[in-house]
């Protein structure tokens, strides 16, 4: 089908655990596939070296994944210090290193203290970031010279969990949870350069984006394998259960809100989540005053 007009398959979200070497487009695109639907989409892109947790939508369920991407997230990773990278990760060339052998962990400790809590982060320049509407990468691999601003995130956990060393270098495997936009790369670039040492990201791992975690998530099939079968899809009510509050709403709010009508109602959070009496997931609201709610999203009827 095309990405136009109602959808007619199922809907709903699955967990994907994504694999290396693979674009978060890339897994986008063999879903498409593996349902039979062109209305497929991810939350919180990872890049090509990453693995783990990688939310996708499919059919209604793509309303949804804007609101899914801004949870806080946890990653494992390794930060390789001694090297400094063009992209802050291991899949751009080295600009320049140190020796970090002689690091002493109250060294590394005293540098990671500062990149924890509310922060200002300059993002890595080969980023999504869109400079004067044209992404950062873009622009690093046309040849500019790319500064961008720095812009706060929130660093709520950065542990260090063990160390090796060799041919001069340290890595550092680390444990990070944090906002939306942080990069988790930059953070590895700002230790490195805290320590006069240099430093980039040589491996990341997401376990966690909110109340979805790494355990839960299905491998991804190939869909050039005859006996590919798309992975189930959690349904947008237990989503929804799982990312906001939800309110039950009655057959007569049901009906207001597939018109998208503002509704007489309290509700706790923006978004939330109202689901019907047949269970299902029609529409998220916030709220608009005392005992009033408008629509954000809705989900059935002819939507806003």
């Amino acid at each position: 089908m095309s990405g136009r007009g109602a959808p007619t398959g199922p809907s709903g979200l699955v967990v994907i655990d994504k694999p290396a070497g693979l674009t978060s487009h890339q897994v986008v695109g063999r879903c498409r596939r593996l349902f039979s639907t062109r209305r497929v989409g991810h939350a919180g892109t990872l890049d090509p070296m990453a693995t783990g947790v990688l939310i996708i939508g499919v059919n209604r369920a793509t309303r949804l994944l804007g609101r899914l991407a801004l949870h806080d997230k946890t990653y494992t990773a390794t930060i390789r210090l001694g090297q400094a990278t063009v992209t802050d990760d291991a899949e751009g060339p080295i600009v320049s290193g140190a020796d970090a052998s002689g690091l002493s962990g109250e060294a590394i400790e005293a540098a990671v203290e500062p990149l924890r809590g509310r922060i200002m982060q300059v993002p890595s320049a080969v980023s999504a970031v869109k400079v004067d509407g044209r992404r950062s990468y873009a622009r690093v691999r046309g040849g500019e010279q790319v500064e961008l601003a720095a812009r706060p995130v929130t660093v709520s956990e950065f542990t260090v969990l063990g160390r090796r060393g060799h041919d001069g270098l340290t890595d550092l495997d680390v444990v990070v949870t944090c906002s939306s936009g942080t990069y988790v790369r930059a953070l590895a670039r700002d230790l490195g350069a805290a320590l006069g040492v240099g430093g980039h990201l040589a491996a990341l791992r997401r376990t966690r984006i909110g109340g979805y975690r790494v355990q839960e998530a299905r491998a991804l099939p190939d869909p050039a394998d005859p006996g590919a079968v798309a992975p189930p899809l959690m349904s947008m009510a237990d989503a929804a259960r799982l990312s906001f509050p939800v309110l039950r709403i009655d057959r007569a709010q049901r009906n207001a809100v597939s018109r998208g009508a503002f509704l007489p109602l309290d509700v706790p959070a923006d978004p939330t989540g109202l689901i019907d009496p047949a269970g299902e997931l029609v529409a998220l609201y916030r709220p608009d005053g005392p005992g009033r709610a408008r629509p954000v999203a809705v989900l059935v009827g002819g939507g806003v």
